[in-house]
């Protein structure tokens, strides 16, 4: 399968990276804020996207890191990785992503990105690449609808309704800036007091004290300003 480090992470049309996150993505839907988009490649081949917006509720989500402005946080949206990368490709490509924004993208001072304990994983990557756990709640959003698909039971401010999957949902936050890291307003929770229950490896649930390892988590001027591969990497 060859070595993480033989990746290429690039700035990628919308359109190319909703295609891929749409094929690859656990879920198959896209994040409709998303505004920058970083293809993987290997071999020349796009087998992974990155796609990072503005998160939702900045109401719930500038309190978490001190002195933030909506211009100093980024969420990463989606994170879907083809069986095709090699192993670690995950937090090598974050790594890339996060130098890029240093490089380019200076305001952006810290990362908001959660993970679907639910129906994916709890977050065994993003805890690979250096982001810390800030919240671990009980996930009753996601729903079998009455049509049999899985999704949230509220749509379009309509409650839907359906029958609750059981899981959990992790919040975690990577400090682009490590200077930032004083600023964090809330706990940082230690990974080993994750909930028996709550571990959770490619939709499926982990026996406990298993560990394991999932591949995806699943307006182009942000893509534009990351339009620079950063060099040594």
């Amino acid at each position: 399968m060859g070595d993480a480090k033989g990746i290429e992470v690039r700035p990628v049309s919308a359109a190319d990276a909703n295609a891929l996150v749409k094929r690859v993505h656990y879920s198959g839907k896209i994040v409709q804020n998303s505004q920058g988009h970083l293809g993987v490649f290997l071999n020349g081949k796009m087998h992974g996207a990155m796609q990072f917006g503005p998160p939702w509720d900045r109401r719930k989500v500038l309190p978490l890191v001190r002195g933030s402005t909506w211009e100093s946080v980024i969420e990463l949206n989606r994170m879907a990785f083809g069986e095709a990368l090699p192993r670690n490709s995950e937090s090598r490509a974050l790594a890339v992503a996060f130098r890029m924004f240093r490089k380019r993208a200076p305001q952006v001072r810290w990362c908001l990105s959660f993970a679907d304990g639910t129906q994916c994983g709890d977050g065994t990557i993003y805890r690979a690449a250096g982001f810390e756990l800030t919240g671990v709640k009980v996930n009753s959003g996601i729903v079998v609808r009455p049509d049999g698909t899985i999704g949230s039971a509220v749509s379009g401010g309509r409650k839907i309704g359906g029958t609750p999957l059981s899981g959990y949902q992790f919040r975690y936050i990577k400090f682009i800036d490590p200077e930032w890291r004083d600023r964090l307003a809330v706990p940082v929770i230690p990974f080993s007091s994750i909930p028996d229950d709550a571990r959770m490896f490619r939709g499926m649930r982990l026996p406990v004290g298993g560990a394991g390892d999932h591949s995806a988590t699943g307006g182009a001027s942000l893509t534009q300003t990351l339009h620079e591969v950063p060099d040594g990497y």
